[in-house]
This record gives C-alpha cells, sequence and structure tokens, in this order.
C-alpha cells in the first residue's frame, strides 16, 4: 500500500513530537549556527545603515583635500584600507608629506574660482572635557576648526544664536559652537540657554555663540559631542593637527569631478609643482569612507558565514547521527509497517520528513533568536529595527539542505531493511 504524504508527514510530525530530548538538543545544535549566521548579518547591516546616516549629511556633492592619504583600520592588527580618489606614488622630487599650511589654505580659497563653497578645518584636541558652573562632561569631547562654511559642508544646522561671522574666523577669538551632547550634559533643564554662557573647555574660556541641531550618533563618528570654534583658534592649541584640510562643495553633484580637476589645478599651482611631478596630495570625495567600511563589513560577513556554515556542517553531522540511531531503535516498527504493505518509498520519505522537520525548527528558532541578538546591536546604534530578509531565506533554504542530506543516508537505509529480520529484531 502506498500512504499519502499528508500520512506520512502526519506520521513524522507525532515521531518528532514524541521525542523531545532528541528533537531539542538537535534542534539547539542547529538553532545556535543560524543564529550565529544571522545575528552577525543583522549587526553587520545595522553598522551598513549607521554609516549611511552618518554620511548621509556629508553629501555627495562634496570632496576634501588632504596633505595624505586616508587610512581606516578595523580592529587591532587590520590591514589598512587607503581612500585615495586623486594622488599618486611619492617621489623624491616631489613634496610628498609636507602638511597643508595655513598660507596654503587661505590661498586655494581666495583663488578657487569654481562655483562651490570652500571651508578650511583644522582639527583639535579630542577627549576633552567642558565644564560649566559645577557641571561638567566626560573626557570625550572633540574640537574642530572651521570657518563660516563650516557647518554647512559638514551637514549641521543651528538650533538657535548664529555661525561664526567673518571677524570671529579672521581674529580666532574664544567662540564655539556647541555639540547639542554637550549643551544638554552642561545645561540638562534648558539646552537652549547656553548660548551666550561662558563654558571652559580644557580649562580654556569659550562664550557659546550657538547650538547645533543634534545630528545623530554612531558607532564610527560622535558628531554631537563637539565644540567648534575657528581655525584661528585651534591653530593656539596644544595637540592640534599638523596640518589644514580643504572641503569643498558643489552645487550640483553632476559637477564633481569638473570640480576635482579644477581644484587639483589650482592646488598644484600654490604647492608650486612642476608640470612633471606627481600630485603630493589627496583628494578624497565624502563618501568614500562609508564605501570603504561597507566594503570591509561585506567582507566580515563573508566570514560570518563561513562560521555559520560550518556550525551547520557539525550540525549536519549530528542529525545524521540521531536519525542512524532513530532506525536502529525503529527497526521493529519498520518491519511492521512493510508486513501491513508500506512501500520502501514511503518508510525513506518519513525519515527524511522526520530530518527536515528537524532542521526547520533548527532555523525558524535560530533565525528568531538571531534577529533579535543582532537588533540588541542595533539599538545601541539607534538605528532601526534590522530584518536581513535575504540572509532568513538563505537560512531556511540552507537548513531544508542540511535535513534533507543529513536525513537521507538513514531514509535509505531503513527503506531497505528486510522485513522479516525487522520484525524479530529486539
Amino acid at each position: 500500500m502506498r500512504m499519502k504524504y499528508a500520512d506520512i508527514f502526519a506520521l513524522a510530525s507525532r515521531t518528532v513530537r514524541s521525542n523531545k530530548l532528541r528533537t531539542g538538543i538537535t534542534v539547539a545544535i542547529i538553532a545556535f549556527g543560524i543564529m550565529a549566521l544571522i545575528g552577525i548579518i543583522t549587526a553587520i547591516q545595522a553598522m551598513n545603515q549607521s554609516l549611511k546616516e552618518s554620511f548621509s549629511t556629508l553629501g555627495a556633492n562634496a570632496f576634501t583635500i588632504r596633505y595624505k592619504e586616508r587610512n581606516i583600520r578595523i580592529g587591532p592588527g587590520s590591514s589598512r584600507v587607503s581612500q585615495v580618489k586623486r594622488g599618486a606614488r611619492r617621489d623624491k622630487n616631489s613634496n610628498a608629506g609636507q602638511p597643508i599650511t595655513y598660507t596654503q589654505a587661505k590661498l586655494f580659497k581666495q583663488n578657487y574660482r569654481f562655483p562651490s563653497y570652500v571651508g578650511i578645518q583644522l582639527g583639535g584636541p579630542r577627549s576633552l572635557i567642558a565644564k560649566y558652573g559645577n557641571k561638567e562632561t566626560n573626557p570625550e569631547v572633540q574640537v574642530n576648526g572651521g570657518d563660516e562654511n563650516f557647518l554647512l559642508i559638514n551637514g549641521y544646522s543651528l538650533h538657535s544664536g548664529r555661525n561664526f561671522s567673518k571677524l570671529d574666523v579672521e581674529t580666532g577669538r574664544n567662540v564655539c559652537l556647541l555639540g547639542s551632547d554637550i549643551a544638554k550634559k552642561l545645561f540638562p533643564k534648558n539646552p537652549e540657554s547656553s548660548v551666550d554662557k561662558i563654558i571652559r573647555i580644557a580649562n580654556i574660556p569659550y562664550r557659546v555663540i550657538g547650538l547645533l541641531n543634534p545630528k545623530g550618533t554612531s558607532v564610527f563618528m560622535r558628531m554631537d559631542k563637539v565644540a567648534i570654534t575657528s581655525y584661528n583658534n585651534v591653530r593656539r592649541l596644544p595637540n592640534a593637527a599638523v596640518s589644514y584640510t580643504i572641503n569643498v562643495m558643489v552645487n550640483d553633484v553632476t559637477q564633481l569631478d569638473p570640480a576635482i580637476g579644477e581644484a587639483t589645478g589650482t592646488f598644484r599651482a600654490i604647492r608650486r609643482m612642476d608640470i612633471k611631478d606627481n600630485d603630493n596630495f589627496y583628494i578624497d570625495k565624502s563618501d568614500a569612507v562609508a564605501e570603504t567600511m561597507i566594503g570591509l563589513l561585506g567582507s566580515i560577513s563573508g566570514s560570518a558565514g563561513a562560521i555559520g556554515l560550518i556550525t551547520l556542517i557539525g550540525a549536519a553531522i549530528g542529525l545524521m547521527n540521531i536519525m542512524l540511531v532513530a532506525v536502529t531503535e525503529r527497526t521493529k516498527e519498520v518491519g511492521l509497517i512493510k508486513a501491513l504493505g508500506g512501500t520502501r518509498s514511503s518508510i525513506r520519505n518519513q525519515f527524511l520528513f522526520e530530518s527536515i522537520i528537524i532542521s526547520l525548527l533548527g532555523a525558524i528558532f535560530g533565525i528568531v533568536l538571531g534577529v533579535l541578538v543582532g537588533n540588541v546591536f542595533s539599538m545601541v546604534l539607534g538605528t532601526g529595527f534590522v530584518v536581513p530578509w535575504g540572509w532568513v531565506f538563505t537560512g531556511i533554504i540552507i537548513c531544508s539542505i542540511v535535513g534533507l542530506t543529513a536525513g537521507l543516508w538513514p531514509a535509505i537505509k531503513a527503506s531497505k531493511l528486510d522485513p522479516i529480520v525487522a520484525l524479530r529484531y529486539e
């Protein structure tokens, strides 16, 4: 007699439910493998989203001129990834490695004729403490130096107060624009009241002339824990950057490449470079860092997939062993089914269904746990709830294949049992 697939599936489900301990252990093994895979992928997607949000305000229509290539490291001992959009090898006849000076930055801003906004920036000291009265922040404040175009080019906006005037920039007086996180820490009841107050950063008094709107925080960037002053002020501070950077924002993203070409020619003239010399400075686009870091995170996704695959291979071996034990334990049952007219295909399908059911249960529990664990990281980054649907369906397919592969040999073995020998088995 040939059993219907519905009957075979019902019998397989009943068998799985009747062996709770064995099923639970096998499901847990598979679930942990899928949880590791989905959890890591979910966390990486949350990091990708956080990166895109962090860099989206910088715009695709901006670029930066710096004196050396930008290097990115993820994790200790990891290899460097250079962000070089325009630049070449350094040779002994060039001025490679020479920082961009105050004079060179000023000359570029004065002589660059392409329709755009040009900003001069100088990085200041990090990990400083800001104080007002008896309130103070943790040592996490970063001071940046800019000019009147700093806010526009870097995607900041004013909540209250005013921007830098040309007089503020030229004189380098102690005025600053305050990030929202610092204002909330120093003025918890009313951050807007920080405007026109005198705060101390690294024991240096600064008058707050403006409060910035929050930009959000990611694991890579602390954009609301900043105090922005003029570059002429920062150049007097200890531990300031050795080189100025020049930021350029064009009105239309389609004009970015011509703008970069114009900037290259202008700055080569300022650096007094011969036509035969290679560029001794580097130009990178604002979205280049995000693209590179997302690429690095993609390679981590591949490593996560390998880890999950190794775990699932171990789970498949365990599942196969358990199914072989089940065949041995149920030899008499198989003989009885055959004696009643059960076919070899019906018996084979029953064991295959049992294996696939166990694998899919492991996949369901693993996917749910993986998404929840991964989104704990998403909550830390402040991004939305992330579900890697592509990997969810991939996980289900992989577990189905694992169940089919692991149950195939035990199912074939069970279907080949001699009914007379099986009925006599004790």
